[in-house]
């Protein structure tokens, strides 16, 4: 299998941008349901282990498909 843009890099932007809609939904869903109280430390934790995560994911799997596209 080729290794282009449409088998490497097309996936991750539908995964992180698509998928990110639907996590920035939910995000906001959380929030504006009142079920996070960022008054509370293990609220706010969460909070910040759900974006830290995203990010982290996103990054580890941006850094793999370089691996295998240029190592």
């Amino acid at each position: 299998m080729k290794l282009d843009f449409m088998n490497t890099w097309l996936p991750f932007i539908y995964l992180y941008v698509g998928g990110g809609i639907f996590f920035l939904m939910g995000l906001i869903i959380i929030r504006k349901s009142k079920a996070l109280d960022m008054r509370q430390k293990r609220h706010r934790f969460w909070w910040k282990a759900l974006i830290f995560g995203y990010f982290y994911f996103m990054a580890l799997h941006a850094f793999l498909i370089i691996a295998a596209l240029y190592l």
